[in-house]
């Protein structure tokens, strides 16, 4: 489906957050337009391999702001969405505020702590924004293997409300002014649980059919056998039948050791041969290489040189 394909996005934004949701936009048809500095987005030289990636499909146009506002203002004339990711009052600042576009455009702002409160001006990353938010509270100590804040709560946050501003645009003509606040997207991540849990860390390693185990080779099996016929299951194929009835037992880090000793005994491939198609909601820790292959996307990612259509976009705009 390419249901935005006749849309106009106009991505202001530095580093994940807003290239994660320009990326889904292009994937869902739109025509993107990344602004950038004279030096280009900070993750270009810092991580060109991510800069590319997520680059597939847009365009590059550089504009040194606020020197350069007319040209950036002339862009978001012709946008249904702008996308930014200063920090409150700074797109004001270089002549891109939300007062600068036309009331018929989506404007949306990629915060950290959203556009009001004493929060609003606090510099931070992802990390700090899960640490505010509670999403670390179970695990202080580890950093998550992803950026959830930057791309699930900012990116896929921002991109949920620009698709249901832009259908209610259709619906009234009428633009929307959208502030997503990263911080408060990630605490709405884990609010769900401060009424109380069943299992203290419930789904954060406070149940042993729910974890993570070595095998024989230092490889690892996921195991998420919540249901207790999976459960029961499990247990038949690692020959421990006994196990089947002490899922919820007061005492999950013994039951755990016992899990941990059988897996230990054989490889991941042995395992997963073993296990075959049983419904037993168990899987293997796979490479990035190794899940691309089966799951990976078919885009071919090209680098977009910065600047690449800057001078295309100034003379159909008129912009010198």
């Amino acid at each position: 489906m390419q249901p935005l394909s006749d849309t106009l996005v106009v991505d202001f934004t530095r580093y994940l957050p807003g290239a994660y949701a320009s990326r889904e936009l292009t994937r869902l048809g739109a025509r993107v337009v990344r602004v950038e500095p004279p030096g280009g987005d900070p993750m270009r030289p810092t991580a060109t391999a991510w800069d590319t990636a997520l680059r597939v499909g847009s365009e590059s146009v550089v504009c040194d702001l606020p020197r350069d506002a007319l040209f950036a203002r002339a862009l978001c004339e012709r946008a249904d969405v702008v996308l930014e990711g200063f920090r409150p009052g700074v797109a004001e600042r270089l002549g891109i505020g939300p007062h600068h576009v036309p009331e018929t455009s989506v404007y949306c702002s990629i915060t950290g702590f959203g556009g009001t409160g004493r929060h609003s001006s606090r510099a931070g990353h992802d990390v700090n924004y899960l640490g505010w938010a509670g999403v670390l509270a179970d695990a202080p100590e580890q950093l998550p293997p992803i950026q959830i804040a930057d791309l699930a709560a900012g990116a896929l946050g921002a991109v949920t409300q620009v698709l249901a501003a832009l259908l209610e645009r259709h619906r009234t003509g009428r633009g929307a002014r959208i502030v997503v606040s990263m911080t408060h997207r990630s605490h709405d991540l884990v609010s769900h649980r401060l009424g109380g849990e069943p299992v203290p860390k419930l789904l954060t390693g406070g149940l042993a059919c729910y974890r993570v185990y070595a095998t024989a080779e230092g490889r690892h099996l996921t195991v998420g056998a919540l249901e207790p016929k999976f459960f029961r299951r499990l247990c038949e194929l690692l020959d421990l039948s006994d196990l089947g009835d002490r899922q919820f037992d007061p005492d999950q880090e013994a039951l755990a050791t016992e899990l941990a000793a059988a897996f230990a005994t054989r490889a991941l491939d042995e395992w997963l041969e073993h296990l075959g198609d049983e419904d037993v909601c168990v899987g293997p820790v796979w490479t990035r290489a190794e899940a691309a292959a089966e799951f990976g996307s078919t885009e071919s990612p090209g680098e977009v040189p910065l600047g690449a259509h800057t001078e295309a976009w100034r003379n159909e705009l008129g912009v010198g």
